[in-house]
């Protein structure tokens, strides 16, 4: 039967909602049906619902679902991670649901061959989803060895028939991530234990929850839950979060009029006031906020630690992190004055190169009075020396660092290494500026920690770096060369520390366009493209990345040939001072 989904979409979720109940046995059960997901496949929907009810008899959702968000939240991969959950869930729910109602077996038949019809080839296209594939010819033609890699995650699924609590479900979710997605995960972020003992207010890369009242908290953390759950409790294929190109999933915030109202305040409580008054804030935004940028907004500001409004949770938690960041340069001091006076020597010798004057003999130019011997002896004598001038035009220089929650991990030794940088520029008397970048909501958030032509005790405050958030890496590359285009020098450097993945929320604002989702190809291209701009204006840019390998084809779309690659951040002002030496000797 085709459905016009609009005309029977109440029938459709009612239908969905008894036969959830029904299996849970709980009538008091919060339950959102997916019409669309029925119309598309109606037993794919119908098993959904079932292995859902299951499951909450069994088990605890939400325990499930606020350890995702938590693995997620130190930087876990959400597809892979919600496949693996999917498989778990799975697995765990649906022997009792069949030993407890036979049909469900029928269901379960006609949803996997549906799958096997209109999702193989893009189950096919990832690790999780070829398990699926293997898990799904398990049950419809009997259980069968496969390669040792899917054999191995099998086992640890079948295993799941005799799971007791919501616990065991989490472990093997944990086990299986750190095993096969990601062997570096423990290690880079910490063991279960520290995943789960992370606070809820701290969840979500914003790291604003604690700035609202009690009402929209608490309706921040049930958005999240309602999209862990129906994310993990479908069968139908996840994509990457940055591949898709449209709305819905954490890439989309709803605000209501309260919020907004109360939008520009929680930035100043956030972030800290913003050095610039409100009419030259508004012509920024008017000249700078267009195209893929329009709806949004800039917020300028020194930081929450040199401005703040007051000191609140956010104000304690940039003074722990700054302390950490001023911890790690105290304990590696020695080789921080070595990275800086090696940097420092070889920018002088490429400036120094740059002022000399090269003479050459000539038949023109200033006498030399001991040649003049040769005047009637010899033929062709050249008895002037011609000065030929070097190249000593001036340089200043741009260091923007991405600082949203992306760099968490990092935040220490990010801070550690545009220090050195800054340092050695102020040794050889560079103008230059250094500036963090983040999202949040619609503000672009410009971190100001050195002006260009501030002293070198200046260099300190690059210490309160700290991340939160996404980021919009055009709309910050495009306000950084703002400032960087209208300096007289003549040669200007914009150097940008990211890690190739632009990833932007969006606000859903009353009375406003509210701008396409900034992620995926569609934000590569638009921060590619004011890469070229930037160029195409004289200005020279190099992409510093430090993100994961298989980002690197978007990190080379933005930069194209320059563009540096360091597996290890501490190599940053190592890169950065060869590009710098490199162009001073140009």
């Amino acid at each position: 039967m085709n459905y016009n989904i609009e005309e029977y979409r109440v029938e459709i979720e009612n239908r969905i909602r008894n036969l959830m109940w029904t299996v849970s046995g709980d009538y008091t059960l919060d339950v959102k049906p997916d019409a669309e997901a029925f119309v598309r496949n109606k037993y794919i929907a119908l098993y959904d619902a079932v292995k859902q009810g299951a499951f909450a008899k069994q088990f605890q959702m939400d325990e499930l679902a606020m350890y995702l968000i938590k693995k997620r939240y130190y930087g876990a991969e959400e597809a892979p991670l919600m496949s693996l959950a999917q498989l778990c869930m799975d697995a765990a729910a649906y022997p009792a649901a069949a030993k407890e109602r036979p049909g469900v077996c029928g269901v379960r038949k006609k949803a996997f061959e549906a799958l096997l019809e209109h999702d193989f080839h893009r189950m096919n296209q990832s690790f999780t989803g070829r398990v699926k594939i293997s898990v799904i010819r398990d049950f419809l033609n009997g259980r069968g060895r496969d390669e040792k890699r899917i054999q191995n995650v099998k086992e640890q699924l079948y295993e799941l028939e005799r799971a007791e609590d919501t616990m065991d479900i989490i472990r093997t979710v944990d086990r299986l991530y750190n095993t096969v997605i990601d062997p570096t995960f423990e290690r880079k972020h910490g063991d279960l234990s520290h995943v789960l003992a992370v606070e809820t207010q701290e969840i979500a890369d914003e790291g604003w929850q604690e700035l609202l009242d009690e009402d929209m908290r608490e309706s921040v953390m049930e958005r999240f839950l309602e999209q862990v759950n129906r994310q993990v409790t479908t069968l139908e294929e996840l994509q990457d979060r940055d591949e898709k190109n449209s709305g819905g999933g954490r890439n989309l915030v709803v605000l209501d009029e309260k919020a907004i109202a109360k939008m520009y305040s929680y930035m100043e409580l956030n972030f800290g006031r913003s050095y610039l008054d409100s009419a030259r804030q508004q012509r920024l935004n008017r000249r700078l906020c267009t195209g893929a940028h329009a709806d949004c907004s800039l917020y300028y500001t020194d930081g929450i630690l040199e401005n703040p409004v007051l000191v609140n949770a956010q104000y304690v938690n940039a003074k722990k992190q700054a302390d950490r960041n001023r911890l790690l340069y105290h304990n590696s001091k020695s080789v921080v004055r070595h990275n800086i006076d090696v940097m420092t020597s070889s920018l002088r010798r490429a400036l120094l190169l740059r002022s000399e004057n090269d003479r050459i003999p000539s038949e023109f130019g200033e006498i030399v009075p001991n040649r003049l011997w040769r005047v009637g002896r010899t033929e062709g004598g050249k008895l002037f020396d011609r000065v030929i001038r070097q190249n000593n035009s001036d340089f200043v220089v741009d260091v923007l660092i991405d600082s949203s929650g992306s760099q968490r991990d990092r935040q220490s030794q990010v801070a550690l290494q545009a220090y050195i940088i800054s340092r050695a520029l102020s040794n050889t008397a560079i103008p230059h500026r250094v500036m963090g970048f983040c999202t949040f909501w619609d503000y672009t958030v410009m971190q100001r920690y050195r002006e260009y032509d501030a002293g070198a005790q200046a260099d300190e405050k690059i210490f309160g770096y700290t991340t939160a958030a996404n980021n919009r890496d055009g709309l910050a590359i495009r306000a950084a060369a703002d400032s960087l285009i209208q300096r007289p020098e003549e040669n200007k450097i914009l150097i940008v520390l990211s890690d190739g993945r632009p990833n932007d929320v969006i606000v859903n604002r009353p009375n406003s366009r509210n701008p396409k989702i900034y992620c995926g190809d569609y934000a590569v291209q638009d921060t590619a493209e004011e890469v070229r701009r930037l160029r195409n204006a004289g200005i020279f840019v190099l992409g510093v990345f430090a993100g994961r390998e298989k980002d690197l084809a978007a990190e080379k779309k933005i930069f194209g040939k320059d563009f540096a690659y360091i597996r290890d951040i501490k190599n940053f002002s190592a890169v950065v001072s060869r590009y710098l030496q490199r162009l001073l000797d140009w």
